[in-house]
């Protein structure tokens, strides 16, 4: 299987600007993700997708500072810029990421890895998503399939979603279903970063474990289930809804 992650990244944020690059342990929030990422077996490349605006122009050189492949499209049309990116490598799948996670969970990604390869499809499906510890998933979609969604999309929340449209009309993609470890279900959680809140409990995470990039995600989750008072910085965030 030849296999790509694409990380989506921009510095715009309407509720927390520049998040991608603020400084985390003792590197920066993109750097967790690229290194998590590199951890997921097997990926032939780690490519940082990013805008060709000019105040994304810190991320493009932040990759060529730590030797990551990056690629810059459209802004607003994620799927176009997602698309236009993997057509420059042509894999078999893409693992798709977004750069405000932190502690993307690669063990859940090798997991969603191993699925589709015992059961071949166009898009492993995680019917547990919404139970699921915020900031941890991934996902993975053959290159066929995201080409079809690409043809497919017309409306602007499939556009900034990418995969969204194989999840409204799933009797169009034939789909793989993962069962997700009870020990990251955990909903109340979030170990993503879209407010301050959620930035100051993640940097609190990563002190916690400076200079390690590689905890597991069930670590993670024990220490803050073991410290109700760091869960509690971000629980009151909602998630913005898909528009």
């Amino acid at each position: 299987m030849n296999i790509i992650v694409i990380i989506q990244a921009r510095m715009g944020s309407t509720r927390l600007p520049g998040k991608v690059l603020m400084p985390l342990g003792d590197s920066c929030v993109l750097d967790y993700v690229v290194e998590r990422c590199k951890l997921i077996q097997p990926v032939a490349q780690v490519i940082v997708a990013t805008s060709t605006r000019l105040e994304d122009d810190p991320i493009a050189s932040w990759c060529s500072s730590h030797d990551i492949n990056c690629f810059r499209g459209e802004e607003d049309n994620v799927l176009s810029r997602y698309y236009d990116c993997a057509k420059v490598y042509q894999p078999e799948y893409i693992i798709r990421v977004t750069a405000d996670c932190p502690f993307v969970d690669y063990h859940f990604a090798n997991l969603t890895v191993e699925a589709m390869r015992n059961h071949p499809s166009d898009i492993v499906i995680n019917r547990q998503q919404s139970e699921l510890t915020r900031g941890l998933s991934v996902e993975l979609i053959s290159f066929l399939a995201l080409e079809r969604i690409y043809q497919a999309s017309t409306e602007e929340r499939h556009r900034e979603h990418v995969t969204y449209y194989a999840y409204e009309y799933p009797d169009q993609f034939e789909q793989t279903v993962i069962n997700v470890p009870d020990s990251i279900l955990y909903p109340d959680l979030r170990m993503t970063i879209d407010t301050e809140e959620d930035y100051r409990l993640c940097s609190l995470l990563a002190e916690r474990w400076k200079g390690c990039k590689d905890m597991r995600s069930d670590e993670l989750i024990a220490y803050l289930l073991d410290h109700p008072e760091i869960a509690q910085i971000n629980a009151h965030i909602m998630q913005k809804p898909v528009m």
